[in-house]
């Protein structure tokens, strides 16, 4: 009698129990990655993390922000990995402690995209002479001005050129503080200039008169790098779990998900690590 009283009374500590240990395993199979804006319109990531939870039963939730803002959240822990591009960025991160390591994923570049009738002629190679003439012709200019990795790299292009915009942005210049796809967007509705990462560009439907004008400068390389945020900072990131992932995207099985995303035919990301 003794017995089965105390068994009754032990099933609600074991359910308990179970229902925490499943909870804590639910925990390690899922992470959250900040990452930006392109890798997210550009489908990459709805074409590559089937695949990874497919073969490690890890779930990612993606969180897709300009380069900087996903940083910010790896610095707050409130990511478990970020997968950014601006390598300058990414290396203070680790340096700072907030993050292990930078391991090179892949790579793409970027495009300056301006209407087909191109009214500042900027169509080349060569990125800084396309600015300085939309500058000249003062030229719609849409910045994404929201601390991307693009937008870091337009203000890097600008300031190569000769113009500080943060000390005197160009007539027609405008911020829009927003992702890539707006941005788009937005140059598509004001017939203006834009730099984009040709990813986003080609997974882009609402090209309006909007062409690519300016490719092929090597300052256009446009690298993206996976960090695992520090646990020694912030004692909750599933260290496991996102190694993990870091681990499949330079994989043989990553890079050739990686490699195999087409949009018509055209490849829009290439492994380098």
């Amino acid at each position: 009698m003794v017995l089965m009283k105390s068994r009754r009374l032990l099933r609600p500590l074991i359910a308990a129990a179970l229902l925490v240990s499943g909870l804590a395993s639910a925990q390690e199979t899922s992470i959250v990655v900040a990452s930006t804006t392109s890798t997210e319109q550009s489908g990459l990531f709805g074409h590559l993390l089937p695949q990874f939870t497919k073969e490690t039963g890890i779930a990612v939730r993606v969180v897709a922000l300009g380069t900087g803002q996903a940083l910010d959240m790896g610095r707050r822990g409130d990511a478990d990995a970020v997968l950014v591009h601006d390598t300058v960025a990414e290396e203070k991160f680790v340096a700072e402690g907030f993050g292990l390591k930078r391991m090179p994923v892949m790579y793409n570049d970027f495009v300056l995209v301006g209407p087909k009738a191109d009214p500042a002629k900027v169509q080349g190679k060569d990125v800084g002479a396309g600015l300085l003439k939309i500058k000249a012709a003062a030229q719609p200019f849409v910045s994404r001005g929201d601390k991307s990795g693009t937008h870091a790299a337009e203000l890097r292009y600008w300031k190569q050129a000769g113009i500080d915009v943060a000390a005197a942005k160009p007539e027609g210049y405008r911020e829009c503080g927003c992702g890539m796809g707006p941005a788009l967007n937005m140059a598509s509705s004001m017939n203006g200039y834009v730099l984009a990462d040709r990813g986003t560009w080609l997974a882009f439907k609402n090209r309006g008169e909007l062409a690519i004008l300016v490719e092929g400068d090597q300052r256009l390389f446009n690298p993206y790098g996976v960090i695992v945020v520090n646990p020694a900072r912030h004692p909750h990131v599933k260290l496991a779990a996102a190694q993990r992932f870091a681990d499949w995207l330079v994989s043989p099985a990553g890079k050739a998900a990686i490699a195999s995303y087409k949009i018509g035919g055209e490849q829009l990301f290439f492994p380098n690590s």
